[in-house]
């Protein structure tokens, strides 16, 4: 019962989305997972993951196995006089065979590297965060398509309501000036110029049609969702302070100068000194007990266990160097930074100026779009009674129509800001 329940609630939920309209974080997230890119930040968790565990590996034991077999020109012997005076007791020793074997086994222990595995885990953390933010900027620039595409279909589709409107008022107009003619109160003219106008208005919205079905096309695109007959809803105006969040160049800049500093540590420790035990076994001829072996040409088991210090010191050679490099690449980040930091607060501030001005706009525009309408009725009334021409009229519509698009367009304008 309760998967027959669960099934009806999935299939209406589409449709509760429809009634109710999709909404501008809808196709956002939509054009974020439907985006190819996305992709990328599975893979770069993956390779994160598989540095930083190779970076930790280094401290496991290290084994190397090896074999070998080599001749050589000469090898350890008695000196002559020796070998005559064993061989008056009847002891023949040859020395070592100068063809000698080797299968050895060998095992290292690093008690202290130098900071070298911490610092290569540090780069590999900072690269995948590089990473990541790369690929918050390349979808940041998508959602902001995304956003022109959905307040663009918003001002389209109320522009074709409010032709619509036009239309009705002209064809109204239309009917009533060809009965004045039919009635010689009217010129043919006069009911020729609103025909024009009616059919000028009809090309018009079929030209907003055609527009707003190709941006649809393309949020569609974008989204992965059919949008050609979805309701977009109207977002509600944001008040109070907005919430401004830091660009993404900004952040991936920042995490750019931390993968500079990881490098800098890994630097420091290639001159650092590093402490390892050691253990070598293997079998072979000849052994540690090179005596035996000239007494016999058997083959042996060997071992040998220490501690190891190893200082490259030849590191320091370029290690000033390359810090340096390393530090003017950084300085030079920290300048990209302060230049999209700068160039930010001027687009924030435009934004400001700019939202206060729709603001005040918006203010006006309804006693605008109010006094227009007032002006077209009493222009209506006019022409019926014969004060006005047919000219006079088409202003007044033309005017109120344009009043009422100002309207629109600055409500559009001061959405799309705050949501940007």
């Amino acid at each position: 019962m309760k998967r027959v329940i669960l099934f009806w609630w999935l299939a209406m939920v589409p449709a509760v989305v429809e009634a109710q309209g999709v909404t501008l974080d809808s196709c956002r997230s939509w054009a974020r997972s439907h985006y190819p890119l996305v992709e990328q930040y599975g893979l770069v968790a993956q390779s994160a993951e598989y540095s930083v565990v190779n970076a930790s590996r280094a401290w496991l034991p290290q084994v190397r196995l090896s074999a070998q077999a080599t001749w050589q020109t000469d090898a350890a012997r008695f000196p002559d006089a020796m070998n005559t005076m064993l061989a008056t007791l009847g002891t023949d020793l040859e020395g070592i065979r100068q063809d000698q074997y080797k299968l050895a086994l060998d095992v290292q222990q690093n008690l202290w590297d130098g900071g070298r595995s911490k610092a290569e885990k540090r780069i590999a953390k900072a690269q995948a965060e590089a990473d990541r933010l790369a690929a918050d900027v390349d979808f940041h620039a998508l959602e902001g398509r995304v956003d022109n595409l959905f307040f663009g279909i918003l001002l389209l589709e109320e522009q074709r309501l409010q032709t619509e409107n036009r239309m009705a008022l002209l064809e109204e107009n239309l009917r009533r000036c060809r009965v004045m003619a039919e009635n010689d109160l009217l010129m043919q003219s006069d009911v020729d110029a609103v025909e024009v106008e009616l059919l000028t208005a009809g090309q018009q919205l079929e030209q907003v049609r055609y527009s707003c079905a190709a941006y649809r096309e393309m949020l569609s695109l974008l989204t992965g969702r059919p949008m050609t007959e979805a309701t977009l809803a109207m977002p509600e105006e944001l008040g109070g302070d907005l919430l401004v969040a830091e660009r993404p160049e900004m952040r991936l800049l920042d995490a750019r100068i931390g993968q500079g500093q990881a490098q800098e540590d890994l630097l420091r420790s290639a001159s650092m000194p590093q402490l390892s035990l050691f253990a070598q076994g293997w079998y072979g001829y000849p052994g540690l007990n090179m005596f035996e072996n000239m007494l016999n040409g058997d083959w042996s088991l060997n071992a040998v266990v220490g501690i190891r210090l190893a200082w490259n010191i030849s590191a320091f050679y370029t290690q000033h160097n390359d810090l340096d490099r390393l530090r003017n690449t950084q300085r030079q980040l920290q300048v990209q930074r302060d230049v999209v930091a700068f160039n930010e607060g001027l687009r924030r501030s435009e934004q400001s100026s700019e939202m206060a001005r729709l603001r005040k706009a918006l203010r006006d525009d309804d006693r605008i779009v109010a006094l227009r309408r007032s002006v077209r009725e009493a222009a209506e009334s006019k022409h019926r009674n014969g004060v006005i021409g047919t000219t006079e009229l088409l202003r007044a519509i033309t005017e109120e129509s344009a009043a009422q698009s100002a309207k629109l367009l600055h409500r559009i304008e001061l959405l799309k800001k705050q949501y940007e």
